[in-house]
């Protein structure tokens, strides 16, 4: 499954590979063109990297099965021979070409001998006085052991059978067989394994590793994992004539089984930590990195994925796939996400929504009533009373609420009307949160019931909000002021209790002023009072008659 996995991210890398080859080539611009090439290179180095660390660390190839992979990886990397092989395959008589000698080498050095042995009948039927020595070396390549994936027999048995045809090469080379064509004998020399000659044919090779698997393929075909770092010198086909690529010091460190020498080199060369997050991931779960822990307390799991998705959560829209990657983070992932969420900039109600579900979906408390906080102080400036209050009951902060709560009573006082009336109508058990808050939810419902005409439920209703103390002071003149339609009611709506409440909450209020506040008031002000008191007075009058009649009957 786990070689799935790992085949799975080979083939992103190759799909955003094709992606950025078609960008280059339709790029107009050269400085474009450039970058897109760039990255062209750099993914198909992260492609070849991780298709070797797959054979040799996740699949964990064996002896036999191992050569075959590694030939596989160099058919699918050494790239650069393909167009002179269509070249030559197009032309109209391929063994005249002048590259077609270099075209059967080529297939030869990267194990393809099907290929090479089609070629090479082309040049034996344009030549019939050779057609014996074609003949040979034709029987030779078909003869020549070679692992297979299917194949019962043992590595001895493979051993045996190689010994064995290498003797026959060595004999017919030997005899001068293939003395009479230079071509040819230089085949038969790579067949034997002969470093030199393969040395010879460098320019077609192109790199050090893969000499070492043309190496492998013709001197030890059954070579075994942990062998591989003796056969991997890189100097000796680089010679002194260049300096070994932070790429060839990565792929020299996967020969030799350093395991973190690798990640540790990849995150050095490569401009991010993607690369290095996914494959130490994928080798952490192929249990192969468990005995290594960082200084810190993180293994290197963890660390590399750490510092990856910290990286993503710069990013404007790609620090939501962060979240995901801290949660696999079971030491510090939590730690690091609770720091970054907090630093996200919540430009808009939208984003501040998805910031808001990842902390409640992960029960992060604190960042839930901070990013409420924020958002509901950004409302409030911007004078949106009805999303501030949202976002104060969704951070349970009572003194915020009691504040917005607040401003809505002054803008009341002010228009005369409520504003948001949908969020105040449906604040349900929400409107408990602060005193304030239930006191504007109530006072709404008074209104309400006073518009549907219920006018006795209506009364009852602030007679409470009065007498239970509920209503701020400052807000009592107003609520009496509200009473008078309902003692101007053609029907009686307060009993003579009730008026005797109303009354007593009104000299409570005017009794409560110092005489330098009533000599302050304007002239609204007490004839309201004056108003209050005669609508009482009658109020009670008419309840004193209807309430004495109905007791006389």
């Amino acid at each position: 499954r786990l070689v799935q996995v790992s085949k799975n991210y080979r083939s992103v890398m190759r799909a955003c590979m094709e992606d950025m080859h078609q960008a280059a080539i339709s790029a107009r611009d050269p400085a474009l063109h450039s970058q897109y090439s760039t990255q062209v290179s750099i993914l198909s180095a992260m492609e070849l990297i991780w298709n070797l660390c797959e054979i040799l660390f996740v699949e964990a190839a064996a002896a036999g099965t191992l050569l075959l992979r590694l030939l596989d990886w160099v058919r699918l990397h050494i790239c650069d021979v393909d167009n002179m092989v269509r070249e030559v395959l197009s032309s109209e008589n391929p063994s005249k070409h002048e590259l077609f000698w270099n075209v059967v080498d080529v297939f030869v050095l990267q194990g393809r001998m099907d290929e090479a042995r089609h070629l090479l009948s082309k040049e034996a039927s344009a030549d019939p006085t050779s057609v014996n020595m074609y003949k040979i070396l034709d029987d030779l390549m078909k003869k020549m052991p070679v692992p297979s994936l299917g194949n019962t027999q043992t590595l001895t048995e493979m051993e045996l059978k190689w010994q064995h045809w290498h003797e026959e090469c060595q004999r017919y080379l030997q005899n001068g067989t293939f003395a009479s064509n230079s071509h040819m004998e230089s085949i038969c020399k790579i067949l034997l394994g002969d470093e030199d000659a393969i040395l010879e044919k460098k320019e077609l090779m192109t790199t050090w590793y893969h000499f070492l698997v043309t190496r492998l393929l013709y001197s030890r075909p059954t070579v075994k994992p942990m062998e591989l770092r003796f056969y991997a010198q890189m100097d000796l086909f680089l010679g002194g004539e260049s300096s070994p690529e932070p790429l060839d010091m990565i792929l020299m460190a996967a020969f030799e089984f350093e395991m973190h020498q690798v990640i540790k080199e990849c995150s050095i060369a490569l401009s991010n930590w993607w690369f290095v997050a996914h494959l130490t991931d994928l080798l952490d779960h192929c249990k192969l990195l468990q005995s290594h822990n960082l200084y810190f307390g993180s293994n290197m799991r963890e660390f590399l994925l750490l510092e990856y998705a910290s990286g993503l959560f710069s990013h404007h829209s790609l620090w939501q796939l962060g979240v995901d990657y801290f949660d696999h983070c079971p030491e510090y992932g939590r730690v690091y996400l609770e720091l970054h969420i907090e630093r996200i900039p919540l430009n808009t109600e939208q984003k501040a929504l998805k910031v808001l579900r990842i902390c409640e979906q992960r029960q992060m408390h604190e960042q839930v009533r901070s990013i409420c906080k924020i958002m509901a102080m950004k409302a409030l400036r911007n004078n949106r009373l009805g999303s501030a209050l949202s976002w104060s009951i969704r951070a349970k902060d009572a003194a915020f609420a009691t504040l917005i709560s607040d401003r809505f009573l002054k803008d009341y006082c002010e228009r005369g009307c409520f504003s948001d009336l949908d969020l105040i109508d449906n604040l349900g058990p929400s409107m408990l949160l602060s005193d304030r808050l239930t006191f504007l939810g109530k006072y709404r419902e008074f209104h309400r019931l006073y518009g549907e005409k219920r006018f006795s439920e209506a009364a009852k209703l602030l007679l409470m909000l009065m007498t239970a103390h509920i209503a701020p002071c400052s807000f009592w003149m107003t609520l009496l002021t509200d009473a008078l339609p309902l003692l101007e009611q053609k029907e009686v709506v307060f009993s003579a209790e009730q008026t005797y409440e109303l009354m007593r909450c009104l000299e409570d209020l005017t009794a409560g002023k110092s005489e330098k506040q009533k000599f302050q008031d304007d002239d609204v002000e007490t004839t309201k009072v004056e108003m209050l008191r005669l609508a009482l007075a009658r109020n009670l009058a008419r309840v004193i008659v209807k309430e004495g009649t109905l007791e006389g009957s």
